[in-house]
């Protein structure tokens, strides 16, 4: 699988990245690609889903997390530059299959850091009855673009209160608390964020593709498109 690389290690806001994954899936002509990237506070809610219904506005405004939309359904996700967000862009004409792929391949890392996790039928994967990593997918013509938020680490105080669902949600589930429901990475193995980043490349990726600035002014200007549903958001 090609590795897209970007040239520099500015980080960028999370539209540019979900802009870069529309950019490979319609510009690389490899079969597979793959990237990792990080963020600053920043809650992702799915394109079927509500922000009144899933994000704290008024605590995400307080604390400066941004909010943003985007093209693949799922849940809604906390993510900050403690999270390992990856990106999976494929060819396989079955979106079912490959989530399939994408899942095991992540499988295969956490047995070689150790650790017995399993898939599920929504496509997380879970350490015991917790969830380490959810993923979420689109499709373009000819193209399946699949990401992940992987939780090595992250603000805990952040997630709980910028997408925790209300009091009578949480009951009618059984649910005392998001913590209950999750797991961090780090808790399982004794790699830095940045071993583990590395260890995924070298388990993933057998090839590389440096951006250019030409590729890197295309994506900006794809950006503004989800720039447009952030604005939008109001907050």
């Amino acid at each position: 699988m090609l590795y897209i690389a970007l040239p520099d290690k500015q980080v960028r806001r999370l539209s540019f990245y979900l802009a870069m994954e529309e950019y490979v899936a319609r510009q690389v002509e490899a079969d597979d690609c793959f990237f990792m990237w990080q963020v600053e506070p920043t809650v992702i809610f799915g394109r079927n889903q509500q922000m009144e219904n899933e994000v704290n506005i008024a605590y995400c405004q307080q604390h400066g997390i941004q909010v943003v939309q985007r093209k693949s359904g799922g849940g809604c996700v906390y993510a900050d530059m403690d999270n390992i967000m990856l990106s999976y862009i494929s060819s396989e004409t079955h979106v079912g299959q490959a989530f399939n792929r994408f899942v095991n391949m992540l499988l295969l890392l956490f047995r070689k850091m150790g650790i017995e996790a399993v898939g599920t039928t929504h496509n997380d994967i879970m350490i015991g009855d917790r969830k380490v990593c959810g993923t979420a997918c689109y499709h373009l013509s000819g193209r399946n673009i699949i990401h992940s938020t992987l939780l090595y680490d992250t603000n805990m105080e952040n997630m709980l209160n910028a997408i925790t669902p209300g009091v009578e949600k949480l009951e009618a589930k059984g649910i005392k608390s998001v913590r209950q429901r999750i797991t961090l990475l780090k808790d399982h193995v004794n790699l830095s964020c940045e071993e583990v980043k590395a260890l995924i490349r070298q388990t993933l990726c057998n090839g590389e593709l440096l951006l250019t600035s030409d590729d890197i002014t295309a994506i900006e200007h794809l950006e503004t498109e989800y720039d447009g549903k952030q604005k939008n958001l109001s907050i």
